[in-house]
């Protein structure tokens, strides 16, 4: 995230709470890997605040800060909308879902064969992970991440996706070397609105 470590740690631990809130209300256990986003997200924003204070560098700590951001993320974002999605809304949903899978494993494979480092740009951090192709990963990340939402059934997940595509522009805009970081920070924030969306109701399908 933007700013210091103690804007992470706590901007993730109150978002990781809104996400502690948004799992208990899951009345469907397809509904939980999307209502778990805020938690991970929060999660997320939190061991960055542990990369803040050692500085940066290569350490545990930026590994897995890694892995959330490149290969989970772009895996889970669409397969957690496609679970929770009614069975009449999920063919258009394969798409991101193909393409989060492609690029997850190719992300996978370049943090077991590359080294990620972090640095601190003044008030970012910057990640730098020298990836082959990354134009086509960058595309096939967005169309996992925010393409799943927009091509949502459901209003609020609209929403997000919406609030996800303008933040991704404006943060490649303004912190082009940083643009990870501070996406992520980002949708992080705007994943709280998942507090907001409906409980489904078990009798219309799910477990």
């Amino acid at each position: 995230m933007c700013w210091s470590a103690s804007a992470d740690l706590v901007g993730g631990t109150g978002i990781a709470a809104i996400g502690v809130g948004c799992v208990a209300r899951v009345r469907r256990v397809r509904d939980l890997p999307l209502a778990a986003l805020p938690l991970l997200l929060g999660a997320h924003q939190i061991i960055e605040s542990v990369i803040w204070r050692s500085g940066g560098g290569a350490g545990p700590a930026t590994l897995a800060w890694a892995v959330i951001a490149l290969p989970v993320l772009p895996l889970w974002v669409p397969l957690g909308v496609l679970c929770a999605a009614p069975p009449d809304a999920r063919r258009r949903l394969l798409v991101p879902l193909a393409a989060g899978t492609a690029t997850a494993v190719a992300l996978a494979y370049g943090l077991a064969t590359r080294p990620v480092t972090a640095e601190i740009r003044g008030h970012t951090l910057g990640y730098a992970l020298d990836l082959p192709r990354s134009g086509f990963l960058v595309a096939g990340y967005v169309l996992a991440t925010v393409g799943a939402l927009l091509l949502s059934w459901d209003p609020v997940l609209r929403r997000l996706g919406a609030l996800a595509a303008v933040g991704a522009a404006v943060c490649a805009a303004l912190w082009r070397l940083e643009f990870v970081s501070t996406w992520c920070a980002f949708a992080a924030v705007c994943s709280v609105i998942l507090l907001v969306r409906p409980r489904p109701d078990p009798a219309t399908g799910g477990v």
